[in-house]
């Protein structure tokens, strides 16, 4: 990955990360690394804790950033969001996965779309 990839890709995370702070959510968790790969976001939303894929896009050349998220990718993070809770010993009483979708814009702010139950 360019380093070019990975600044647009750390500035859409801490645009999620506002995001959700903003909207009330509690960060537990930023950029988890785990055996096959890392959640973005793990954070609660009152008693429901939430995995947070964050895609950036620069534009819509390749389509809207929630379409980047494959079955493949779903799978992986499933995956991954029950081995945190394994490590973490936490029994939420629900999980929800969302998918926070960050388009950077030219000039002024991003525009930032939170999709809940993404999958």
């Amino acid at each position: 990955m360019t380093k070019a990839r990975q600044a647009v890709g750390a500035y859409g995370e801490r645009c999620a990360a506002r995001h959700l702070v903003d909207s009330g959510l509690r960060l537990v968790a930023r950029n988890w690394r785990g055996e096959r790969g890392e959640i973005d976001i793990i954070a609660w939303d009152g008693d429901v804790l939430v995995f947070c894929e964050v895609k950036t896009r620069r534009g819509d050349a390749f389509g809207v950033p929630a379409e980047a998220v494959t079955r493949v990718k779903v799978r992986r993070l499933r995956r991954l969001a029950a081995q945190w809770l394994r490590g973490a010993g936490e029994q939420p009483v629900e999980i929800r996965f969302d998918v926070i979708s960050v388009r950077a814009a030219g000039s002024g702010p991003a525009h930032v779309e939170h999709l809940r139950n993404a999958f």
